[in-house]
């Protein structure tokens, strides 16, 4: 466990002079740019735990609105609820989540635990900003539920590497089920904003929700920014479910460093992970009706690229679940 700690928090040091020569290159081709690329990696293993959300794992691509497909166009301009006149942008993702209960080497765990689960997904989205104050995101994600996931495989790959304990309970894990998830973000960029003594502060609020058999949830919150040369953005990405941000951002000046911290509330209808498979027999737990993700973190940008961590805390999700869980998340955008 201590050595993958050491594996993450060095991958976070190697990233903060990367955004720099990221940034250096994207400026040099500044007219080429099509696009923001994302990477984001949560892992509950920045705070000494391996249990329940564990990893995720999402690399993203936004594109700029000029370089927005035909397909993305049309769409937004069908949806009754996107507005008319907002720039339009598409996003392409894919990504893969663990799950696991309290003791990875247990290789028959309680059944009051939540059950070993993976995610593996691809998605593609719209974007639409208006006035660059309102930010209306809509993702459709595919993908698959169970040993399809390759979740196994991966966490294994991974504590070997690192040479932590090998799980040993993923013989129990849920059943191969195709997912679907379709998940709708609105957020308000500095619906409430201020200056003190050349600090800026601001709020960002937001509602949405998630349908499908993976997650069917409704959703809201809001974001505090408070730092020096704020860009134009709406917080960091996380993976979903959490605070939306985006992959994007216009920056004010040459660097910039925020502070913020950020509140989602769900009230949760659907998660495949504590529900169990949706049509064969599997584990499972009785899940909690309402959940809240509060976090806090940092965010540094040079020119056109951001770097940023998140500490993330978890309510319980599930009836009996020892702790609140809470895990790391670090973010990487850079134009493309």
């Amino acid at each position: 466990m201590k050595s993958l700690r050491t594996v993450i928090v060095a991958l976070v040091l190697l990233l903060l002079p990367a955004t720099q020569v990221l940034a250096n290159e994207a400026a040099e081709a500044d007219e080429e740019e099509s696009g923001t690329f994302t990477f984001v990696l949560e892992n509950d293993l920045f705070f000494g735990i391996d249990r329940d959300y564990t990893n995720g794992v999402q690399l993203a691509w936004m594109s700029e609105p000029d370089y927005a497909p035909q397909w993305a166009l049309k769409a937004a301009r069908l949806l009754p609820f996107f507005p008319d006149n907002g720039k339009v942008r598409s996003t392409y993702a894919i990504g893969q989540n663990m799950y696991t209960p309290n003791d990875i080497s247990d290789t028959n765990p309680p059944l009051d635990e939540r059950p070993y689960a993976g995610w593996l997904y691809g998605a593609v989205g719209i974007v639409v900003e208006t006035g660059e104050k309102q930010l209306d995101q809509l993702q459709l994600q595919l993908g698959m539920v169970g040993p399809a996931s390759f979740a196994e495989q991966s966490q294994k790959f991974v504590h070997k590497i690192v040479n932590s304990p090998e799980p040993q309970g993923w013989d129990t894990q849920l059943k191969n089920e195709p997912g679907l998830v379709l998940t709708y973000q609105r957020s308000w960029r500095a619906l409430g904003s201020t200056e003190i003594k050349g600090f800026s502060i601001d709020a960002t609020p937001h509602i949405g929700g998630a349908l499908g058999n993976i997650y069917t949830y409704a959703n809201a919150g809001a974001t505090l920014r408070f730092g020096w040369n704020l860009p134009n953005d709406y917080g960091p990405p996380r993976i979903q479910p959490g605070l939306p941000g985006s992959g994007f951002f216009e920056q004010q000046d040459d660097i910039g460093l925020y502070f913020f911290a950020g509140l989602d509330a769900r009230a949760v209808a659907r998660n495949i992970f504590l529900d169990g498979n949706t049509w064969a027999d599997s584990r499972s737990v009785d899940k909690e009706p309402f959940v809240a993700d509060a976090q806090v973190g940092v965010a540094f940008t040079v020119k056109s690229a951001r770097l940023a961590f998140t500490h993330v805390f978890r309510s319980r999700e599930y009836k009996g679940q020892a702790s609140s869980d809470e895990f790391g998340a670090v973010s990487l955008s850079v134009p493309f």
